[in-house]
Order: structure tokens, then C-alpha cells, then sequence
């Protein structure tokens, strides 16, 4: 069985939601360090040009988006489930809530003005600029929430969380599913990687109760490799064999079609390769790379959009 390997950094709250899955399952997996800005040239090497934070490698197979690669996970290792049997619809509608309302709320607040000055103290000032025209690329077309709105949002959010977890250790029961790792990531960043904003949770105690039980699952074992190393493992590989439900055609765009596909919001660069699979759940582009060799590059069906080359 060939390696989980997360290209991440320290930092990212999406990352922290898929190390905390780890820990979760107790997997082993090798860590990637991404830089946390463009250019990222080992990164596209490997995705052909989404570079959101984090994906996951698995030899020649790229996984991007975490709600991706929580169903990757999961099907590595089903226990302990992230999608408990009588909550599996509950528990991925309230995830995706919280990977975007939640998360946009909770960062609009966190990188408030007092938030960015905080998080940069002690930078140089060209530090700062730079992540701040960096994320205003992604964010590109985006409407964002001032940050008092968002403050006030988040304050809302935290208290319909708090009410989940009063009577029950986790926020659909009693074990974690993937709707806490999705919570949990955006208040993380607040407590943990600016924690000049973290006044905010003192009013719901009930939840910073539960971030501790969410830390105390930990990050699994990890062992670390380099960019370098990640592409050569790819380079020696080849895309594991795709599954006999290839094609669900809700686009009319035939498999073996040039293709592109990108995030719907937030990071809308494109990859473009062969449409080799679009299932009802993903799609999966093949492309090849000077220094990747032959790569299936996985995106979920849900928060990206599909779209035929044309000569």
C-alpha cells in the first residue's frame, strides 16, 4: 500500500482539519512543507494548477479539496468512521456549512485589521503585503464580509455551536465525524495561530471544551519528505487503476475530452489535462508532467466546475 503523503503547511487551517483526520485514524503518512504563497512550482508540478492548501498524494494520484480527501481517508481506513451510518447526509451538509460559512466568518474576523497586525507582528512589512495580494488573487470575484460583520457572524456561529456540544462530547454524538474536523479547523486558527483573536471563544466555553478533545486526537504518525522527493515518488509511479463507474455525463462532455477543471470560488486557477473519470462524487483528469511523469489529479464534483477545451 504506497504512502499518504499531505502537502501542507504549519499554519493552514485546511490542513489542520485533514492532520487531525489522521490522527483520527491513527494513519501514518508523510508531511510535504508547501510555501503558503505563489510561486509554488513544486506544487504545480504536481496539481497543474490548483494550489489551495492542503492535497494529498498517494503515488501518481492527487487528491485536492479536503472534503475530497476525507473520503480518500475513509476509504483507506473506515474505522473510526468520519461518516457515521445514521448521520451520513447530516454530517456532510453540516461539514460543507462550516468549510464555508463558518470558515469565511471566522477568518474575516481573524484577519481583521487587528488580526493581520497581529499575525505579522514582528514581520517585515513586505511579508504581510505579500500574503494579503496573494489571498486578494484567490479571492478574486469573492464578496467578503467587513470585518465587523464577520465578527458578529462568527460570535453567532459559535453559540449554535456551543448548543451541540452542552449534552454530548462531539457535535453529532459521541465520536467525531467529519463535520467536527470541518468546525474545528477555522476556530483553531483563532485559538491557536492568532490567538490575539481568541477572545472570541471565551463566551462558549461548552466549545473550547470540545476543542480540546478534538487537539487531544492528535496527528497520527508522521515522518517527513521533500518536494523533491514527493515528485520522484510520483515519477516512479503510476495512477492507480479508476473503478467501473467512470462516468456519470451531466456536462456532455465525453470521457478522453480535453478538460479543465477549478474551484467554483476562492483559487480558481485551472488544471487542464484527459478527462479519464466523472462519477458521481468526483472527477479525474490525467496530465503529465517533465518531473511528475503520467498524474490522475482528483477533484470533487461539489465546489468545482467542469469545462471542455475547445480548439
Amino acid at each position: 500500500m504506497q504512502d499518504l503523503i499531505l502537502h501542507h503547511y504549519a499554519t493552514s487551517p485546511f490542513s489542520e482539519k485533514v492532520r487531525l483526520m489522521l490522527g483520527h485514524k491513527q494513519l501514518a503518512w508523510q508531511s510535504v512543507n508547501i510555501p503558503r504563497i505563489m510561486p509554488k512550482p513544486d506544487v504545480i508540478a504536481l496539481t497543474g494548477g490548483y494550489r489551495r492548501t492542503p492535497f494529498l498524494q498517494i503515488g501518481a494520484d492527487i487528491y485536492c479539496d479536503t472534503a475530497l480527501i476525507s473520503d480518500v481517508l475513509e476509504h483507506r481506513q473506515p474505522a473510526p468512521t468520519l461518516y457515521p451510518d445514521h448521520l451520513k447526509g447530516a454530517a456532510r451538509v453540516l461539514a460543507q456549512w462550516a468549510d464555508s460559512t463558518l470558515f469565511w466568518a471566522a477568518m474575516g474576523h481573524n484577519l481583521s485589521p487587528k488580526g493581520a497586525a497581529a499575525l505579522f507582528a514582528g514581520q517585515p512589512p513586505e511579508a504581510a503585503q505579500a500574503f494579503a495580494a496573494d489571498r486578494g488573487a484567490m479571492r478574486s470575484g469573492m464578496t467578503s464580509l467587513r470585518p465587523g460583520d464577520a465578527t458578529a457572524a462568527y460570535k453567532s456561529y459559535l453559540r449554535r455551536l456551543s448548543t451541540m456540544v452542552e449534552t454530548q462530547h462531539f457535535l453529532l454524538g459521541d465520536a467525531p465525524c467529519v463535520a467536527d474536523f470541518a468546525a474545528y479547523h477555522p476556530l483553531w486558527f483563532s485559538r491557536v495561530v492568532n490567538p490575539a483573536m481568541a477572545g472570541v471563544l471565551d463566551a462558549t466555553p461548552h466549545v473550547l471544551a470540545w476543542m480540546d478533545r478534538m487537539a487531544a486526537l492528535g496527528h497520527g504518525q508522521m515522518s517527513k519528505l521533500t518536494s523533491t522527493e514527493a515528485i520522484a515518488v510520483a515519477a516512479a509511479a503510476e495512477p492507480a487503476p479508476l473503478t467501473d463507474d467512470t462516468f456519470q455525463d451531466d456536462h456532455g462532455i465525453a470521457l478522453g475530452s480535453r478538460v479543465t477543471v477549478a474551484a467554483e470560488v476562492f483559487g480558481q486557477e485551472p488544471t487542464e489535462g484527459i478527462l479519464r473519470a466523472a462519477t458521481r462524487t468526483r472527477y479525474t483528469l490525467e496530465r503529465t508532467d517533465e518531473r511528475a511523469g503520467r498524474v490522475h489529479v482528483h477533484f470533487p464534483r461539489i465546489g468545482f466546475v467542469l469545462r471542455e477545451v475547445r480548439a
